[in-house]
């Protein structure tokens, strides 16, 4: 039964690389500590590329905080879930390249996929109209799935209501792994496939068939949760603002247009969830992020800068508009997954245990 009491809530995170993932740490930890409610308890998440990385930490119940903490380079030696420790981990949420195994193919990676959209182009966005004519990426995902393994010691997430968003590289449908109509995939599969950018990465075999980035359908995916009878949603986009950022190259004028695409796009699917009743609030990177960002998100120099500018700036949304005191109302978080807890980290609890017993006294509503 529903609980009547208690609004359902998603989450929506959005693709864009490396530095789009940063960005959307440090919103989530702006978020947390401003608010009190913990991002990883929406009764949906969505995650589409960096997003579906970001998403499945959540999932697994790593808190924004430990993942700013981690971020910044602190030495926390926690044990994880593949055995090793915390403090070990890649810093930078998979963004290792490198070549996968092999000669790499070549031709186009999908040509069924090529010749689809080449037939009916205008039932397809333009990224899955170029996805099937480029090559298969050279760049192993590897890196990605040891990272969600750091995280997750079993199958899925312990949240069950985690959607990692893919393309199917044949027939360009968006797949939902871990919706109930979605093939079954373990969660660093799916992930690995979420953040697959056509021509970069290799492409995912997941039950016999390719799988690629979910952004190439939409960087946000908004409206995958438009049947869902949720009274909120909240949608981190990293690859859209409402700002103007100065253009000085080449790079910063397709990035730009980029932006717009993905900002025309996000607000059409919110617009398939507000006519549906249902309240939609879209978070943003502003100027100043955009400055920090730069045109190639895929570069990690500056991901904890993105991170710190990030909680800055998000915080700053939230306590300039009604946001932040929406979110402040909605049923408080459990502290270790809002705010760093005390004492040394020995005494701090099992992240991903803790995660599952929440869901088991707490399923998700009917």
């Amino acid at each position: 039964m529903r609980d009547t009491e208690r609004p359902r809530v998603g989450l929506v995170l959005g693709a864009g690389g490396v530095l789009g993932g940063a960005w959307l740490v440090g919103a989530l930890h702006a978020i947390a500590t401003e608010t009190g409610w913990d991002p990883g308890s929406a009764d949906t998440v969505v995650g589409t590329s960096a997003g579906s990385m970001v998403g499945a930490l959540l999932a697994c119940g790593v808190p924004p905080w430990f993942m700013v903490a981690h971020s910044a380079g602190e030495d926390i030696d926690v044990p994880d879930a593949s055995g090793g420790s915390a403090a070990t981990a890649d810093r930078s949420a998979g963004a290792v390249y490198r070549l996968e195994r092999g000669i790499p193919p070549i031709g186009p990676g999908s040509l069924k996929l090529g010749l689809t959209t080449l037939v009916r182009p205008l039932r397809y966005p333009p990224a899955a109209v170029l996805a099937g004519w480029l090559p298969d990426g050279p760049i192993s995902t590897q890196p990605l799935k040891d990272t969600v393994r750091r995280a997750c010691s079993e199958s899925w997430a312990p949240h069950p209501g985690f959607w990692s968003m893919a393309l199917d590289y044949g027939t360009g449908r968006r797949v939902a792994f871990g919706r109930a109509d979605a093939p079954p995939a373990e969660l660093p599969d799916a992930v690995a496939a979420s953040c697959c950018i056509p021509g970069f990465y290799r492409s995912v075999r997941i039950g016999g068939r390719r799988y690629v980035d979910g952004g190439v359908r939409s960087t946000s995916n908004l409206d995958v949760l438009r049947d869902e009878g949720l009274d909120l949603v909240i949608a981190l986009n990293p690859t859209s603002s409402l700002a103007d950022g100065a253009v000085r190259s080449i790079g910063g004028l397709v990035s730009a247009r980029w932006r717009a695409a993905s900002g025309r796009r996000l607000g059409s699917e919110a617009k398939v969830l507000r006519d549906r009743g249902v309240d939609v609030a879209l978070i943003q990177p502003i100027e100043h992020d955009l400055e920090v960002m730069g045109p190639n998100l895929m570069s990690s120099k500056r991901r904890h800068q993105v991170v710190t500018t990030a909680t800055r700036t998000v915080t700053e949304h939230l306590r300039s508009t009604p946001l932040g005191e929406r979110l402040a109302a909605l049923p408080a978080g459990i502290s270790e997954a809002v705010r760093r807890p005390p004492g040394a980290p020995s005494q701090w609890p099992d992240f991903e245990a803790a995660a599952r017993e929440r869901w088991v006294t707490r399923p998700l509503a009917a």
